[in-house]
C-alpha cells in the first residue's frame, strides 16, 4: 500500500502560479499511474492529469490542458503539478492518486486509482 501526502495548496491571484507536490511512501508501483484530481465544493470530484509511471505518457483534462504541467521524480517518489494561468474555477481541493499496474490497465485513469492521499486546498481570487 503507498501513502500520499500533498503540499503546496495556497491562495493566488487570477493569473498566477502555484506547484503541487505528493510524497509517496511505503510501496508504489512503478508499472502503475498516478494523477491528480480535484473537488470544489457541491461538485464531483474530477480528473485533472495523469501520468503512467513507466512510459511518462500523460494525460489532461480539457480544462487544463496547456496551463497545467503533470510531472514526477523517481528518485524522490514525488508527483507534481505545475498550474499556471490559475482561474477562479480552479479553486477546490486538489487530491494525489496512485494505482498499481493492474488497477492502470483496467480501465480510464480517471476510473482506477486506488490510493489517496487527502489533499491540499487552491484558492484563486478574482
Amino acid at each position: 500500500q503507498v501513502q500520499l501526502v500533498e503540499s503546496g495548496g495556497g491562495s493566488v491571484q487570477a493569473g498566477g502560479s502555484l506547484r503541487l507536490s505528493c510524497v509517496a511512501s511505503g510501496y508504489l508501483d512503478r508499472g502503475g499511474c498516478m494523477g491528480w484530481f480535484r473537488q470544489a465544493p457541491g461538485l464531483e470530484r474530477e480528473g485533472v492529469a495523469a501520468i503512467y509511471i513507466g512510459s511518462g505518457i500523460t494525460y489532461y483534462d480539457d480544462s487544463v490542458r496547456g496551463r497545467f504541467t503533470i510531472s514526477q521524480d523517481f528518485a524522490e517518489s514525488t508527483l507534481y503539478l505545475q498550474m499556471n494561468s490559475l482561474k477562479p474555477e480552479d479553486s477546490a481541493m486538489y487530491y494525489c492518486a496512485a494505482g498499481t499496474a493492474r488497477d492502470c490497465t483496467s480501465g480510464p485513469w480517471r476510473d482506477v486509482m486506488g490510493s489517496w492521499g487527502k489533499g491540499t486546498l487552491v484558492t484563486i481570487s478574482s
